[in-house]
């Protein structure tokens, strides 16, 4: 054989690197825009046995990938291009790093020998992403791309998980090395378990004051189910008789119907404990900068990131680590002293179960209200009463999923899926995407507001072109009615309408249209019907249901910027 030829027999290109370093991590897919810096990148993909997934939207790529690392708990991958295709992705990239939901982003960038000189595409991405990741960096060498991968992806488990982005230039992607020349990472070795455990001084003192409180409540946030600490959480409230309230990616940690399962009297619970367990989630707007739990309450705090522990209010015990592990070690801790004291705590449970059963009562009318236009309540029941114990439900909006929180409940864990604390609309389609393609053996069910959809609903054609049935309802009320309430409140009838009308779109006709299941409701009595064709349907659905734009959710009411 020639020596020439020998010589090209062992050299790979850095995009072939780029998914040599994918596979180590363990990637199955990515979720790309094509774009000619990336290309070399699909093709070491192909080689590798992974799959492209490509999508109408940058944007779409990027909160597809987020919403993969949730469901599978193995980090995401989006591929997109130089220029407008990273700056599009931005927002899927910051959404993941609110959530704590940990990702790779691929940016295409111009060639180094261009640099400076006004190539095609040409931005500095990484100044723009380093505020939105846990790591931003260009890879400088051909040789050094697949060592730059597991770089990044090592960051991204750093404390809490988050995003992670690298730009590769189109020389450095396109360009052959030796293979001898460049290192790649072996799966499962180049980087260290983050299980971190917490002080053990500190867990002996959590165990103390959960086994003498007297009116102990808990709340399992979402690095519940980011650790997979669900059998833990579980344990811990059953052994010691603890009412847990769940929020985020944490709801379904336990059944609806579990006697420790609590919903509605969390603001009641948390205003009269004498004990509050904080678990995976910051003291944000979510939790009115701790302002609503009792400050006569002892408050502990559990996070993966030291940061967050003691923000925003001060905290009485702060553990930082893993949830999955610390409470796992509190159980241990305190199930050798419990003396009886847990069975004390009945008259408690039954006083907030009480609160519950108000809360439940005073809406009743509107759960099961049969007005038309359809009362928001009435449609989340009937999702509620929908779901089965493999529903998948992605919550995509404003006002009509604030509605949805307050009543659907997931009946297994890791089976709620919501933008997370930076309020993204446009989520549920990528979501329903990523959902449905990690995990075909279950039903996705997404409620989207009619704002939301319309962000990136051009991607249903995506879940069509791949076969990715799912159940979607669009509450429609032709607004995006959580900002009109704010600018009710606050300006008066005459300007409540100023730049949040939308036009009555008929989104069922929207899913026929691209191939899919569509259908229109507007008598309350078709709901539970429709959702059933939806699912017997077999496509990519839409069921377009036309809401009450007067009707408002509580949370919407009570938020503070419009105060």
């Amino acid at each position: 054989m020639p020596e020439d030829s020998q010589d090209n027999q062992n050299l790979v290109s850095g995009g072939h690197l780029v998914a040599k370093a994918l596979k180590a991590e363990g990637v199955e897919r990515i979720y790309t825009l094509c774009g000619g810096h990336i290309i070399d990148i699909y093709d070491g993909c192909v080689d590798e046995g992974i799959e492209v997934v490509d999508v109408r939207h940058e944007q779409v790529a990027a909160h597809a990938a987020d919403g993969y690392a949730r469901i599978t708990g193995k980090p995401g991958c989006a591929v997109v291009t130089a220029g407008p295709g990273t700056t599009d992705a931005v927002t899927g990239v910051a959404n993941a790093f609110r959530a704590e939901s940990p990702m790779l982003l691929i940016g295409g960038q111009g060639a180094h020998t261009q640099h400076k000189m006004g190539s095609l595409q040409d931005l500095p991405h990484v100044d723009m992403m380093t505020p939105i990741t846990k790591f931003a960096a260009t890879v400088p060498d051909t040789a050094r791309a697949a060592d730059m991968v597991s770089m990044a992806f090592r960051e991204c488990y750093h404390g809490a998980p988050g995003p992670s982005f690298l730009e590769i230039p189109r020389d450095v992607l396109d360009a052959k090395v030796p293979a001898d020349r460049a290192r790649v990472p072996e799966g499962g070795r180049y980087r260290a378990s983050t299980r971190a455990a917490g002080d053990p001084a500190d867990i002996e003192k959590l165990a103390d004051l959960l086994v003498h409180a007297e009116k102990p409540a808990i709340l399992l946030g979402s690095q519940v189910w980011t650790t997979r600490a669900t059998d833990s959480a579980t344990e811990l409230v059953r052994t010691l008789n603890i009412p847990a309230y769940m929020n985020g990616a944490g709801r379904g940690t336990l059944p609806p119907g579990d006697p420790h399962h609590f919903q509605l009297s969390r603001r009641y619970a948390f205003s009269n404990a004498d004990l509050i367990v904080i678990v995976g989630t910051p003291f944000d707007f979510r939790m009115g900068y701790g302002k609503r739990l009792s400050p006569a309450a002892t408050v502990v705090q559990i996070d993966l990131d030291y940061r967050t522990v003691g923000k925003n209010r001060d905290v009485d015990l702060g553990i930082v680590g893993d949830a999955s592990v610390v409470l796992k070690a509190v159980t241990e801790a305190a199930s050798g002293r419990l003396n009886g004291g847990s069975a004390l705590r009945k008259a408690w449970l039954d006083e907030l179960r009480a609160a519950e059963q108000t809360a439940i009562e005073k809406r009743l009318p509107q759960l099961r209200s049969d007005a038309s236009p359809i009362h928001p309540y009435r449609l989340v029941s009937e999702i509620n009463d929908f779901l089965t114990e493999d529903s998948v439900y992605i919550g995509d909006g404003g006002d009509i999923v604030t509605f949805s929180g307050q009543v659907v409940q997931p009946r297994t864990p890791g089976h709620w899926m919501d933008p997370g604390p930076l309020g993204t609309l446009g989520v549920g389609v990528p979501f329903v995407l990523a959902a449905k393609q990690a995990r075909p053996d279950k039903e996705v069910v997404a409620l989207f507001g009619d704002g939301a959809f319309s962000l990136t609903g051009w991607d249903f054609e995506t879940l069509v072109r791949y076969n990715l049935p799912f159940v979607g309802i669009v509450g429609n009320n032709s607004s995006m009615n959580q900002i009109r309430y704010g600018q009710k409140a606050k300006y008066g009838d005459e300007r409540e309408r100023i730049g949040n009308t939308l036009g009555d779109v008929h989104y069922d006709k929207f899913a026929q249209m691209l191939g899919g299941y569509g259908e229109e409701v507007r008598d309350p009595a078709d709901i539970a019907p429709a959702l059933r064709r939806a699912r017997e349907s077999g496509l990519p659905s839409l069921i377009n249901v036309w809401v009450d734009p007067d009707a408002y959710a509580p949370g919407t009411m009570n938020q503070t910027m419009y105060k």
